[in-house]
């Protein structure tokens, strides 16, 4: 009988043999890699820390110019995303070491603290407005003085709160009446606060927030999908009601309406994102951030990212962003604990969503909502509620059960070992 030899299919290109050893042994080696029961601590910390630097380098980029006419020195947002930076490194640093469930108990405490900080906004001399939204709390005065914007810390706050309440109501939660009660009244109360200070972006995405924890705990899809039709017919109210906001839908509608007024941040931002082609015109070098992209350090710092990286350097920002999302679901779905589970798989969505829509808003996908880059954009305490965040991401990939066992021989190992007098019996004294 003669034998046959399997052909290649016409038009399939040849792969050496040697191409398809390499590529075997990179499989095999990430694939071990993947399975140290740290990878998903390395996954979370090393994009976040190189996001950080990154940020902190395109915030003066961005800023220096605008800071050097309006204040007299270049280095002024610098100096206060500085100050952020350094508390956020210091509480994620802490967070991280902490086993999450002793937040548990804080989660009333947590949500009560949000409240009254986002009700402090509103008191005469306490709460501070920009440009029609009420968001920050001044603390200090002159140069020493730093703004807190607790709708950040609010955001937090709601995943921590929530996940100590479904946890508790855990045996229940396919009961409508328990799934929901308290915890989406509850969060509408801060939501609802954060949309009185005129901020619809934030509310929007805090209003994700609370979807996203319930599709973390298993919610049907028939309760998330009505959640998300009265969120939208919600915002959709609002804009129609409010002409600012609705001027700004219209303009997204139309670009070629009032370019010099409405539409002038957004098609600034994508003039940018075009001017720097693959690799960017040079890190400083922006055009954009002289006086034509106004919130270039802010909520179009991607914008300025494009420009002076290019479509390379911007790519990588998003797959570092991607990386982190990857290690957030892998931690979710690997932690021992319900409580843990919602709380990454919580902070993961936030963060995420969070980034996607400051992306589209970039790219003209959306209308303008005034939604920072997470870890990137200028902003303390955006930055240091994500600092918070990524530490307890961490802290949940540290109670991995193979990441828990693991850490356990390694502290085992680095205990002094005993005195060998302490073991064998010493000299009988006469």
């Amino acid at each position: 009988m003669a034998s046959t030899t399997a052909t290649r299919p016409k038009g399939t290109p040849r792969v050496p043999e040697t191409a398809r050893s390499q590529m075997a042994s990179f499989r095999d080696a990430a694939g071990t890699w993947l399975n140290h029961p740290m990878a998903s601590f390395v996954l979370v910390l090393v994009p976040a820390v190189l996001l950080c630097m990154l940020g902190t380098a395109m915030v003066l980029s961005a800023s220096s110019v605008f800071a050097h006419f309006q204040f007299g020195d270049s280095y002024y947002f610098l100096k206060r995303q500085a100050v952020f930076l350094a508390l956020g490194l210091i509480a994620g640093t802490l967070l991280a070491r902490l086993a999450p469930e002793k937040l548990r108990p804080l989660g009333w405490i947590i949500f009560g603290a949000a409240g009254l900080l986002l009700v402090a906004t509103f008191i005469p001399g306490v709460g501070y407005g920009v440009k029609g939204n009420r968001n920050w709390i001044n603390f200090g005065s002159g140069a020493m003085m730093l703004r807190l914007q607790p709708s950040e810390f609010a955001k937090l706050a709601i995943i921590l709160w929530g996940a100590t309440v479904l946890d508790t109501k855990r045996r229940l939660l396919d009961q409508p009446k328990h799934l929901l009660v308290p915890f989406l009244p509850g969060s509408l109360i801060l939501i609802g606060l954060v949309l009185l200070q005129h901020d619809l972006g934030t509310a929007l995405v805090m209003g994700a927030i609370v979807i996203a924890v319930l599709w973390c705990v298993g919610s049907s899809w028939r309760v998330l999908g009505s959640i998300a039709a009265i969120v939208a017919a919600g915002a959709v109210f609002l804009v129609a009601t409010n002409a600012g906001r609705l001027t700004r839908v219209l303009a997204f509608l139309d670009p070629s309406a009032d370019p010099t007024g409405t539409n002038h941040q957004a098609n600034q931002a994508l003039y940018g994102m075009a001017t720097g082609g693959w690799w960017g015109v040079g890190i400083g070098a922006s055009r954009q951030k002289w006086g034509s992209l106004v919130e270039a350090h802010t909520d179009y710092v991607l914008a300025i990212i494009g420009e002076e990286l290019g479509l390379v350097g911007t790519l990588a920002v998003l797959a570092l962003f991607c990386v982190l999302g990857y290690a957030g679901f892998r931690i979710a779905l690997r932690s021992a604990t319900f409580y843990s589970r919602i709380v990454a798989g919580g902070i993961t969505c936030w963060l995420m969503l969070q980034t996607l829509i400051n992306v589209m808003v970039v790219l003209r996908l959306l209308p303008v909502l005034g939604v920072p880059l997470p870890l990137v954009s200028y902003g303390g305490s955006a930055l240091l509620a994500n600092l918070m965040a990524v530490g307890l991401l961490l802290a949940c990939a540290r109670e991995e059960p193979d990441a828990k066992r693991w850490l356990e021989r390694q502290r085992a190992k680095k205990q002094p070992r005993r005195r060998l007098s302490a073991v064998l019996p010493g000299r009988r004294r006469n």
